[in-house]
């Protein structure tokens, strides 16, 4: 169940035999989840951690005019919500934007890993240090950016993460997201992501259709959307 995992590890530093086996003995749990069926409730206190192994993800806050805001997508191999290991309760849920298929991994397993195995520890807290960078990126690009070029540094950055974890095939993607869903990303109304979608189409750079993302220019893309990949620390170095 964790490869994705394994590979996402693996594109920053190496990962031993016995730490893989390790990460193996305690993502022995799994369970399924239903398109809108909350992986994790906001103000819970799980007592585990959530590895997305299949589908795609959200976190979400609802404001209290009953409008959602979407500030992250997890795809296969990210660790959903390894941060409530410390924090202990959530201040936000994670939505399942697809049918998920996720792995379960007890905080007691967790803690026994932060204290036998300093080397996987600083690997698990490499992964959350790179859910920070994307989260400032994300910030930066619904702050700063144009829609056109925010949306294309959305699908420039799932085309780089989709292809560490061995999800892209020749430019193209699954990409099951709604356009609501898309519009609670960008924080924009319907009709005006339509008007975006438009405008990036125009550019022959992407095509989106029947849920299946295509890039057909990378190029064009990244010059879009200004994208610098670093963020993501694809760096394989000692951790």
């Amino acid at each position: 169940m964790i490869n994705s995992l394994i590979a996402n590890l693996r594109a920053r530093d190496v990962v031993t035999n016995h730490e893989e086996d390790l990460l193996r003995s305690i993502a022995v749990r799994d369970r399924r989840f239903s398109i809108n069926e909350d992986l994790v409730k906001e103000g819970s206190r799980p007592t585990f951690s959530t590895l997305l192994v299949d589908g795609f993800a959200a976190r979400y806050k609802i404001v209290d005019d009953g409008s959602r805001q979407i500030t992250a997508l997890h795809i296969a191999g990210d660790f959903v919500d390894l941060h409530a290991f410390p924090l202990k309760k959530m201040d936000h849920g994670i939505l399942a934007l697809s049918p998920c298929h996720v792995a379960l991994v007890d905080h007691s397993d967790l803690l026994r890993v932060t204290e036998t195995e300093p080397h996987l520890t600083r690997l698990l807290w490499l992964l959350t240090l790179v859910d920070g960078a994307i989260h400032r990126e994300w910030i930066v690009a619904m702050g700063r950016r144009s829609k056109k070029s925010h949306l294309a540094h959305l699908f420039c950055e799932l085309l780089v993460r989709l292809n560490v974890v061995g999800r892209v095939t020749e430019g193209s993607f699954s990409f099951p997201l709604t356009q609501y869903e898309m519009a609670d990303i960008l924080g924009i109304s319907l009709v005006h992501l339509n008007k975006t979608l438009k405008l990036l189409r125009s550019e022959n750079a992407l095509q989106w259709t029947q849920r299946t993302v295509t890039v057909l220019d990378a190029d064009r893309l990244e010059k879009l959307a200004e994208f610098d990949p670093d963020y993501l620390n694809l760096h394989r170095e000692p951790r």
